[in-house]
């Protein structure tokens, strides 16, 4: 297989021997990026094909059919609810000008901020029938018991539906919203002067022009859900990650668990193979001077009354309710303040999460970059693989990642013991590289996605005139694709970092002695079952993601994006 680039082969007189072994040496770097990616997975597989028929059939008989239902319906919700809710509101605020939009662009951002176990607490005790929702109605309505009047079931599918969708949407939001800024209002300008109406514009032109960021924004929600166990169990929702850990950790069946975990792994092959042939011959670049235009339409009146609602209610859902709801408890308790117990943990999931982010971007723009400059199948196949990281349970993954880590060090213990006859001990298995390496195998989908998404819009004629102007890959990326990059590779940033200070199950087991991030505080505290208690940690959690959610907003506006 040629690893030549589109412009060694165009013929183009270059330096071809320094050029094709640079061009090697990126190749080789994506490729055992990919590789390191992919090893947990592959001792996954080795756990899995080491248990018996007989464990599988049972599992298909008793456990599997419920558990996959209920799985495809939770995601069919959550594509159809999540999905419209990003859509939509991507397009006002990229589209139009109405009362509050500068606030709502960076607003809408806000639930990723709020992990999903901790949006089902706070919309439990919301929604309760001694919450403020429940004890309203009946004072208004003279109702004495619950029997009196009807009110929806929020531990309930269409309960973890809705709780998902409200915290999950702004990946939908943010690769739609990059779309509709830089192409979406030219070309429905363009349109609008051809005749055809604002609702033609936005399902004839807009919807089939985003279609690929819809699906990789779909994508990314939909792996984060069917990773969730937080939400789901304390919802009573059993679904295919909850089949998992309950195989494991019940029935003491880590091979079955593994199976399952497998058969997951299937589920999200079949949406990205879906995702890829569906946007397979869908292909635009942006040059950097096709900036938005300035001057929305303005919407007035009624108009501009529901574009307000429509991108207020996704934040009161998403955010607003779950913050409100931890503030009254954190504010109870004030007195945590001054435990130093909590804010090591905070410095803890800041620098656990910042170096998730570092290395997840680099490695994630390195297999990208690789890809772009070599057009290498296997290459592209191995990322792929490595992506779907993000579908495994983050349980089974620490053990994935735990059995080549801690056979790695007990070699290397050995070894040295033998040798000089000193002990090494567990300095990768035993540290906080585990954790970091869990994380950025988890979201290693999503920081490359973004990048991805970036590259996607930008030229490959600007490698090719860099090229021309005798600039090597190494100048051309450093001088022209990192500095155009640069909004991709802050969302991607963005993205990690986030999910990072709200992972919970991969750190639990991975985490060495004595280390508390602020999931694992909140998750100590509700396992005594006293929620309140970690009602302060949870909030610096949220906290802690708005940080990086406005300052990403704000250098995208200051990039000359937003119009």
């Amino acid at each position: 297989m040629s690893t030549l680039s589109p412009l060694a082969k165009s013929g183009i007189p270059l330096r071809l021997g320094t050029q094709r072994g640079t061009e090697r040496l990126y190749l080789a770097g994506g490729i055992a990026i990919a590789l390191t990616v992919l090893l947990p997975i592959v001792a996954l597989a080795v756990i899995a094909v080491s248990g018996t028929a007989a464990n599988w059939s049972h599992l298909a008989q008793t456990i599997l059919p419920e558990a996959a239902r209920v799985t495809l319906l939770l995601m069919l919700g959550i594509a159809l609810v999540a999905g419209s809710t990003g859509v939509v509101t991507a397009w006002l605020v990229a589209s139009f000008q109405f009362p509050g939009r500068g606030l709502f662009a960076w607003a809408l951002v806000l639930p990723l901020a709020v992990p999903t176990y901790i949006a089902a607490y706070g919309f439990n005790e919301f929604l309760h029938f001694t919450g403020p929702v429940q004890t309203g109605i009946r004072a208004l309505f003279g109702f004495s018991t619950r029997r009196d009047y009807w009110f929806p079931e929020i531990r309930s599918l269409g309960g973890a539906i809705f709780i998902l969708s409200a915290v999950l949407y702004p990946y939908i939001f943010l690769t739609v919203r990059m779309v509709f800024l830089m192409q979406g209002r030219k070309v429905g300008d363009v349109a609008r002067t051809l005749g055809a109406t604002r609702a033609a514009v936005f399902f004839k032109v807009l919807l089939p022009m985003a279609r690929p960021a819809i699906a990789i924004g779909v994508a990314l929600a939909l792996m984060e859900a069917i990773n969730d166990i937080g939400a789901v169990e304390f919802l009573g929702v059993r679904t295919l990650t909850f089949a998992v850990y309950s195989t494991w950790l019940n029935r003491g069946d880590l091979q079955g668990a593994t199976q399952i975990a497998l058969m997951m792994l299937g589920v999200i092959v079949l949406l990205v193979v879906v995702e890829r042939l569906a946007r397979r011959q869908q292909r635009y670049s942006v040059h950097r001077g096709d900036r938005p235009q300035k001057g929305r339409e303005a919407l007035r009146g009624a108009k501009a009354a529901l574009a307000v609602a429509a991108c207020l209610l996704p934040i009161a859902f998403g955010f607003g309710i779950p913050f409100a709801v931890l503030l009254g408890f954190a504010l109870q308790r004030l007195e945590q303040a001054s435990d130093p117990q909590l804010w090591r943990a905070l410095w803890h999931t800041v620098a656990m999460a910042s170096a998730t982010g570092v290395v997840t971007v680099a490695a994630g723009f390195m297999m990208a970059y690789g890809i772009r400059l070599t057009q290498s199948r296997r290459l592209s196949a191995l990322v792929r693989m490595g992506a779907l990281g993000y579908a495994v349970p983050g349980t089974v993954l620490a053990i994935g990642i735990l059995i080549p880590l801690a056979a790695f060090d007990n070699a290397v213990d050995a070894a040295l013991r033998s040798s000089f006859g000193i002990s090494s001990g567990l300095f990768l298995s035993g540290s906080g590289f585990a954790i970091v390496y869990a994380c950025s195998v988890r979201f290693m989908a999503m920081g490359h996605g973004a990048i991805e998404s970036g590259f996607s819009k930008l030229s490959p004629h600007l490698d090719m005139a860099a090229r021309t102007l005798g600039r090597g890959p190494g100048g051309t990326m450093r001088e022209i694709l990192l500095p155009l990059m640069r909004p991709a590779l802050l969302t991607s940033f963005l993205l990690v970092f986030v999910d990072s200070t709200k992972e919970l199950s991969a750190t639990i087991l991975l985490r060495p002695f004595d280390f508390e991030t602020l999931a694992t505080f909140v998750y100590t505290q509700a396992s005594r079952s006293a929620f309140e208690d970690g009602a302060l940690a949870a909030l610096l959690i949220v906290v802690t993601g708005i940080v990086p959610v406005v300052l990403l907003t704000r250098t995208i506006m200051a990039d000359g994006r937003e119009g």
